[in-house]
């Protein structure tokens, strides 16, 4: 699909993806083993607004692969809008309550790194690739995820409600 607005799109899945691999099932295992209780299928639907000030609607599913320890997820996530689509794959380790991975936008070869703590059911995160930084912030009650994501380039924030299916 081509996209109708000139947006940067690569750092909105990245973002998406962080947020969603930094949910842990409850918040008591979240420094031991942040993924457990991820394994599956999330999807969800939320909001983008672009630099012009206009919005669309975002659609997402990703499937959770988890280490039996629970500390390492692999992700595949695909997202699309009225205007774009992408599919994402990642890779995160947790380790006493710091997060780092690798992620890669498969249809656009585009690549970076991610990095966040986890606490008490909020996580904070940093996507970055060469050409952007976004901010991530997340909260998990149960089967629902709130994602809010902000970033200085064309697209300026998104939300975005994931619940397991």
């Amino acid at each position: 699909m081509i996209p109708r607005h000139r947006v940067s799109s690569a750092w909105l899945p990245t973002a998406i993806l962080c947020a969603a691999l930094l949910a842990p099932g409850t918040a008591a295992r979240a420094q031991t083993a942040p993924f457990a209780g991820m394994a599956g299928v999330w999807s969800g639907a939320g909001t983008i607004t672009l630099e012009d000030g206009s919005s669309e609607r975002i659609r997402c599913r990703a499937t959770y692969a988890v280490s039996r320890e629970g500390d390492g997820l692999n992700q595949s996530l695909v997202c699309a809008s009225d205007s774009y689509k992408f599919e994402l794959r990642s890779n995160v380790v947790a380790n006493n309550g710091t997060l780092s991975g690798t992620w890669s936008e498969v249809s656009r070869n585009v690549s970076g790194n991610l990095e966040g703590r986890a606490g008490a059911g909020h996580f904070n995160v940093v996507v970055s690739a060469p050409a952007f930084t976004a901010n991530v912030a997340l909260t998990t009650r149960g089967n629902k995820q709130t994602v809010s994501i902000t970033s200085q380039s064309q697209i300026r924030n998104a939300t975005i409600s994931l619940s397991r299916s």
